[in-house]
């Protein structure tokens, strides 16, 4: 709003420094140093709120070092998190920006699944929480919503640069460091093209999945990705949702991540560096950073509170809504197949589960008696019952993570 607001006053009237408010750069700083300032200001009076009406979790006796003494930490603190992302992006973010209107909505609509699951939980003593057929519902509508804007909307296009003597060759003008050129690039085109790690040609087209050719064809290809970018929103955030049992682990892995998101919206946004690094020119995906430095802020600000001995969790409000949020990002920068390297956390911690779970059955239909690969799963749970400690697990999880983005990062020139 208030980047609408200045950049409607500096068409009419000369305001000094509005350019560099406009700009890309300075808006992400003020969202980032913004949502820091909710997070740890507003945070700690929404945690006395929390205290105040006992919203408190509660906790199951598993036999972890140090559990019981959680028992009665506020939770929902999901809701420090989404107000620190949505206030800098209202008021810095391009609210005509189809991109940021899509982060915008999957915010609200994660926030409000996980908030009514605590909800339940909390006021209506219900260990269950929302049914988990309801929540698949949510995401999978979430994916619906994001896989048919992405498919109909004509804001929603990638441009290949060219040559100025290519007879296709139309002239954008774009700014770096402060100075505007003129670039030549190809007519936006409407693809379903997504960004394959360690591939020389490194684009992948879900249109292969579907043979022939024309508008059938087309068609199917836009159905398979819909269903693709269901699976997606699904896996993730119900892996950052399995992550979020340590203090400060879901956050400070999701922290990483982020960053690594945004870094990557800004290169796919400037046709100078997405020609540079061969990847995909997306136009107007830059905004997106803004909005990711108000999520790394957000995140950062709530882990001023939620690291060890945490004062507040962020319950399902936060962790469904942080899978899904990055995921969604994933999506609309074409960097979905990254996802399993640069969540490798979220992917690991989902994987023993479904391993522990599966291998339990399967030696109890077979032996009569069920076995367990892992201690306990989630994985980070294994380690806490071997006897590390917890501030030990997270800080070695974030260290992980950090090689992960690395790794995710380099993908960009490795092929």
């Amino acid at each position: 709003m208030l980047y609408h607001l200045v950049k409607y006053l500096s068409q009419h009237v000369d305001i000094p420094g509005a350019g560099m408010f406009l700009s890309l750069s300075f808006r992400a700083a003020a969202a980032i140093i913004l949502a820091l300032v909710i997070g740890m200001i507003f945070g700690r009076r929404i945690i006395r709120l929390l205290q105040r009406k006992q919203i408190g979790e509660e906790v199951r006796n598993l036999g972890l070092e140090g559990q019981l003494q959680k028992r009665g930490t506020p939770t929902m603190g999901g809701v420090i998190i989404l107000l620190s992302i949505l206030v800098p992006t209202l008021l810095l973010g391009d609210l005509t920006n189809v991109y940021t209107q899509l982060m915008i909505v999957s915010t609200l609509w994660l926030g409000a699944i996980g908030f009514l699951d605590d909800f339940i939980k909390v006021f209506r003593k219900n260990k269950e929480g929302l049914n988990g057929r309801y929540k698949v519902v949510g995401q999978v509508g979430l994916g619906l919503i994001v896989g048919c804007v992405m498919w109909l909307s004509p804001q929603i296009v990638v441009k290949e640069k060219l040559d100025a003597a290519s007879p296709r060759a139309q002239v954008e003008y774009v700014t770096d460091n402060g100075e505007q050129s003129a670039v030549y690039v190809a007519p936006a085109e409407k693809s379903i093209k997504t960004t394959i790690p360690f591939i020389k040609d490194n684009e992948f087209d879900y249109h292969w999945l579907i043979p022939g050719s024309g508008g059938r064809a087309d068609f199917w290809s836009w159905v398979v990705y819909v269903a693709i970018a269901i699976l997606v929103i699904t896996a993730v955030s119900n892996g950052a949702n399995l992550t979020d049992g340590l203090d400060g682990l879901a956050s400070g892995v999701s922290a990483t991540i982020v960053v690594t998101l945004g870094i990557l919206a800004y290169l796919s946004g400037n046709v100078i560096y997405a020609d540079y690094l061969n990847i995909m020119y997306i136009p107007s995906s830059g905004e997106l950073v803004v909005f990711a430095a108000a999520f790394a802020g957000a995140l950062f600000g709530f882990m001023w509170y939620n690291c060890y001995p945490a004062q507040v969790f962020m319950g399902d409000t936060g962790s469904l809504a942080i899978g899904g949020i990055i995921a969604v990002f994933a999506l609309l920068i074409r960097k979905e197949l990254l996802l399993p390297i640069l969540c490798g956390i979220f992917f690991v911690e989902s994987l023993s589960v479904i391993l522990q779970v599966a291998y339990f059955k399967y030696t109890k239909k077979r032996f009569g008696e069920g076995r367990r690969i892992f201690l306990m799963s989630p994985l980070h749970h294994h380690y806490q019952k071997k006897g590390y400690f917890e501030s030990k697990i997270v800080v070695r999880f974030w260290i992980v993570q950090l090689l992960l983005a690395a790794v995710t990062l380099v993908t960009l020139k490795i092929r």
